[in-house]
C-alpha cells in the first residue's frame, strides 16, 4: 500500500520574541506572508498528500485567504491550536485523513525547508518508522556549570541541530503521545516524544538553511537566501 503521509505545518506560537504586533506567520518576506512559503513547498512536494495547518484562533482567517488566493489545494483543514506545542500537535493529528499512515511535523516559521529534504526525511521514516531533518553543528560546544565555568568541550562530531520535518509512522506517534498523556510528560520535540517511549529517531541530513525564523534579524537572513534561491 502507498503510504499516505499528512503534513501538520504548526503556527499557533506566541511569536513574543519577533517583537511584533502581528504574528511571525503573517510577517512579508519578500512581499509574501511568511507562512505561504512553508505552505507552498509542501504543496509542491510529491511524498505529501495532504496538508493541516494549526495556527492561533486571531489570525485563521488570515491564513485561509492565503489558502485561497494561491489556491493551496492540499491544505485540507486549518485549526485552532492549543495551550503549548504539544496541544498544537494534537489537534493537527485528530483531523488527518483516515488513511494518514505517517506525519510529518513541521514549525511553520521554517519557510526554507527545500522541497528535496522533505521528500528525502519521508522516505526515512517510511524505512525507519521515525526520522528528522537536521544538520552537523559547526560551533565548539562547551558545558558549563550554573556559575559559568566550563565543564568540558562537547564533541560535535557527535551533534546535530535538529529541524523539522519531522516524520514519524502515525500507530507509533499516537502510542508516544498517548503514553505521554498518560504520565504526564511534557516535550517541545516530537522527536523526544518517541524517545521517552524507548522508540528510535534517526537523524538525515538537512540544508543548513532550514532555519526557524525566530528573531527580526532572521528575517533578513531569510530574505538573502530567497533572493539567492531566485538567482540559481
Amino acid at each position: 500500500m502507498k503510504p499516505f503521509v499528512s503534513a501538520v505545518i504548526v503556527a499557533a506560537g506566541s511569536s513574543s520574541r519577533m517583537g511584533m504586533s502581528i504574528s511571525k506567520q503573517l510577517i512579508p518576506l519578500l512581499n509574501k506572508p511568511l507562512i505561504s512559503f512553508t505552505i507552498e513547498v509542501f504543496e509542491n512536494c510529491e511524498q505529501i498528500d495532504e496538508i493541516i495547518i494549526v495556527c492561533r484562533e486571531d489570525i485563521i482567517k488570515e491564513i485561509s485567504n492565503i489558502v485561497d488566493l494561491n489556491c493551496y489545494e492540499k491544505v485540507k483543514k486549518i485549526v485552532i491550536g492549543g495551550e503549548n506545542r504539544f496541544e498544537s500537535v494534537k489537534n493537527g493529528i485528530k483531523v488527518t485523513d483516515k488513511q494518514s499512515t505517517h506525519f510529518a511535523i513541521h514549525d511553520g516559521a521554517r519557510p526554507l525547508v527545500l522541497n528535496e529534504d522533505i521528500n528525502r526525511v519521508i522516505s526515512e521514516a517510511i524505512k525507519l518508522n521515525a526520522a528528522t531533518l537536521g544538520y552537523p553543528v559547526v560551533d565548539t560546544i562547551k558545558e558549563v556549570a550554573q556559575n559559568g565555568e566550563i565543564l568540558k568541550t562537547v564533541d560535535r562530531n557527535t551533534l546535530r541541530a535538529v529541524a523539522t520535518p519531522q516524520v514519524f509512522e502515525k500507530e507509533l506517534y499516537l502510542k508516544a503521545m498517548h503514553c505521554a498523556e498518560e504520565n504526564g510528560i511534557q516535550v517541545t520535540d516530537d522527536c523526544a516524544l518517541i524517545e521517552s517511549i524507548g522508540e528510535k529517531v534517526y537523524v538525515t541530513l538537512s540544508s543548513p538553511t532550514n532555519i526557524k525564523i525566530t528573531t527580526p534579524s532572521d528575517i533578513l537572513y531569510a530574505e538573502s537566501i530567497l533572493k539567492a534561491r531566485e538567482h540559481t
